[in-house]
């Protein structure tokens, strides 16, 4: 398969979505974690595209445990200024350049690894962060942490979640890992404001779909679209009633690259298409829909069930996010089709 780069249709979904005013990242450096994953790609290809559209003189430090893969990621750009960073969110940050801007991403992301990993999901995502937090503290520099919907925990509510809502988390479920560490992690950006006055803003993704998801990312939009795109039948293993938030991730990297330059200082937001929020089910029917294969149910084994995500409402409030004066570019429709004809356009 091609590189993603080498769609026509997604850089003009880029380009459609990049109408941010970018003039504050002129001739600054910004640093940014979890490159290859399924939200942070975007973010760097939207940064490319305002760098070269803009003339930024932007400096893109991309940190990364694999430096060749995240090299042919981003090989079209390979004339901007891109430097790539040895990384590892579980082992100190060792890096010595005066940073503007960070963007922390890297997280573990699919369920499975949840379930077969919690002690390295919760560690990654509490350490990690905080040696982020250090430099930027050092840097006097302004960070961007991506949390997660999972944050809420069980909100009794089937209205959309605003960022002041808090449900139970069971904690002694390891598959709370994931939901308790991010919280864990945003009462520590919280912490370095007060006590080092740190500048920092949280964002809170709902499920978040696209062609930057990779093959392995097991979460169920990314397996969908993938099974759907090889031609194969949509099988879901409840009846996919829960409600989801569903973004685009090309709408996901301006929503970030939003609160990254507007957003106020110790807040959060959630990121959600309000036009996007539909069941599990309804985005199943989608990818089957515009790839023309069938949707099945079956009912899951115990195994299976253990990854899932226990909220059965997580759709979220987007108020907050819109008031910095972020517009979602793409539909539900629009979005899921785009998804599978990229994947076809690279084939």
């Amino acid at each position: 398969m091609k590189n993603i780069l080498e769609s026509k249709l997604y850089l003009s979904d880029l380009q459609k979505a990049a109408v941010l005013d970018f003039s504050e990242l002129k001739n600054k450096n910004i640093f940014v974690t979890g490159c290859n994953g399924l939200i942070c790609s975007s973010i760097v290809d939207m940064l490319l595209i305002a760098n070269k559209n803009n003339s930024l003189n932007l400096n893109i430090y991309l940190a990364t445990r694999n430096i060749e893969k995240t090299k042919r990621r981003f090989e079209q750009f390979e004339n901007q200024s891109i430097f790539y960073v040895k990384y590892d969110a579980t082992k100190p940050l060792s890096f010595d350049e005066k940073i503007d801007f960070f963007i922390h991403g890297a997280s573990p992301a699919s369920p499975d690894l949840f379930v077969k990993n919690p002690v390295d999901t919760m560690l990654s995502n509490f350490f990690g962060l905080k040696e982020i937090l250090d430099k930027a503290v050092k840097c006097n520099a302004r960070t961007l942490y991506v949390s997660s919907s999972e944050v809420y925990g069980k909100v009794q509510t089937s209205e959309p979640i605003p960022e002041d809502a808090c449900g139970p988390i069971d904690v002694l479920n390891s598959r709370s890992s994931y939901g308790q560490s991010k919280r864990a992690a945003e009462t520590l950006c919280a912490s370095y404001k007060t006590q080092y006055n740190a500048d920092i803003v949280i964002v809170r993704p709902g499920h978040i779909y696209g062609p930057t998801a990779s093959r392995t990312d097991n979460r169920v939009s990314s397996s969908f679209m993938y099974d759907a795109f090889d031609g194969k039948d949509l099988v879901l293993k409840s009846k996919g009633e829960q409600l989801r938030s569903y973004t685009y991730c090309v709408d996901c990297a301006s929503a970030i690259l939003y609160v990254l330059l507007k957003g106020e200082s110790g807040q959060a937001y959630n990121i959600s298409n309000p036009d996007s929020i539909c069941s599990i089910a309804d985005m199943a029917q989608s990818f089957a829909k515009y790839s023309g294969v069938k949707l099945r149910f079956e009912l899951p084994a115990d195994e299976e069930k253990k990854a899932f995500n226990p909220m059965n409402n997580s759709s979220l409030n987007s108020l907050k996010l819109e008031a910095l004066g972020w517009k979602p570019c793409f539909s539900k429709d629009e979005g899921f089709e785009h998804s599978i004809n990229i994947l076809k356009e690279l084939n």
